[in-house]
């Protein structure tokens, strides 16, 4: 590729903050994107997909390409986010879905589930690197540059406003957003570090342990598998709970030994082997598997990482723990719960789906409209 910035670039990444910065006249507030981190490069006809870390996309979403190559200017870089809308919001379960290593597959999944690429800040434009310039700066070269683009290749909103920001947080999270992103104007790209800030929402739930995972270091805690009860009785697997420090893992191996099951058969999860077998695929961190009549189960193997062993250590599911979790995806937590106490007071019986906060829907058109 003959362009000012070539791959590979890390992203600029943000630092997680409690609550919105005040306006202090720099500042740009932006909706938090759930979907792929992704740089896009296009010199020509040649299109390469960045990821986070800093792999190609490019194999993974064809019709993409084809897109960035009909909806952005010959030559550019562009920061975004790789996200794939279904009615009025988004759906990050059937992206994850998208990285698959047959090329058949992958050819079938662009037809059927396409993505959209959200734009949100602008690196090259022609043979001019912008990544020195202040962000105020790109962002209004960024707004000319899409001028002419269609559906595919959509831009961010943006606003100025801490209150309509305020307002942002709150309303958008019912199209599947997880918060707001902020962006001092005056500051230059800077690749993986974190000069922007995010909010996202954080909420409790009561969730029964019903298994852990060992840490890849050794024979101790990595992470607890949490549950939850639907309105059938059944215990559906909604993600992980982890970040313990070292002793605290090797604490928890003894603690939860009491409640260990030997034979998974008699674990409300005791099937998902029988899944696995079954031609299923798991998602990522925290993400579980359709069972049988649609339970969600743990998974057997990372989409992400075909060697990780996701198989568990089952427990009798007894106790309960109170985790902080940002938003849900469908009926899992979207990213890795945190710990913050044990519920002694509270039954796995009462451990229900009811006790989650459902936002209100939000039109997903009506946010990129702006």
């Amino acid at each position: 590729m003959d362009l000012p910035v070539v791959p590979p670039v890390a992203p600029m990444l943000a630092k997680a903050v409690k609550k919105l910065p005040e306006q202090d006249g720099t500042l740009y507030y932006e909706p938090k994107w759930d979907g792929f981190r992704c740089v896009v490069f296009r010199d020509g006809d040649e299109v390469f997909l960045g990821s986070r870390n800093e792999r190609p996309f490019t194999r993974y979403f064809p019709e993409l390409v084809e897109a960035v190559r009909k909806e952005l200017p010959p030559r550019c870089v562009v920061d975004g986010e790789i996200v794939l809308i279904r009615g009025q919001s988004l759906d990050f379960d059937a992206l994850q879905q998208r990285i698959h290593p047959a090329q058949s597959r992958v050819r079938l999944l662009a037809e059927s589930t396409p993505a959209s690429f959200v734009a949100f800040d602008l690196l090259a434009l022609g043979g001019e690197d912008l990544m020195e310039a202040p962000f105020s700066e790109r962002r209004a070269r960024l707004e000319e540059a899409l001028a002419g683009a269609g559906r595919s290749v959509r831009l961010t909103p943006v606003t100025r406003d801490e209150g309509r920001a305020a307002e942002w947080f709150d309303a958008f999270e019912g199209a599947g957003l997880d918060g707001i992103v902020v962006k001092p104007g005056d500051q230059p790209y800077a690749p993986d570090k974190r000069v922007m800030f995010k909010v996202k929402h954080e909420r409790t739930a009561d969730c029964v342990v019903a298994g852990y995972r060992e840490h890849k270091s050794g024979p101790v805690v990595g992470s607890l598998l949490l549950g939850l009860y639907s309105a059938d009785g059944r215990l559906h697997h909604v993600g992980v709970a982890a970040s313990f420090p070292m002793k605290r893992r090797e604490e928890l191996v003894g603690e939860l030994a009491p409640y260990r099951l030997d034979d998974l058969s008699e674990h409300p999860w005791g099937h998902w082997a029988e899944v696995a077998q079954g031609g299923g695929q798991s998602g990522g961190q925290g993400s579980g598997q359709g069972g049988a009549q649609g339970q969600r189960l743990p998974g057997a193997v990372s989409r992400w990482n075909a060697k990780k062993d996701l198989s568990f250590i089952p427990l009798r599911p007894e106790r309960v723990i109170e985790v902080a979790y940002d938003h849900m995806e469908g009926d899992r937590f979207r990213h890795t719960a945190q710990f913050r106490r044990w519920r002694t007071d509270r039954t796995p019986e009462s451990c229900t789906y009811d006790q989650l906060e459902r936002p209100v829907s939000y039109d997903l058109d009506e946010i990129l409209a702006r």
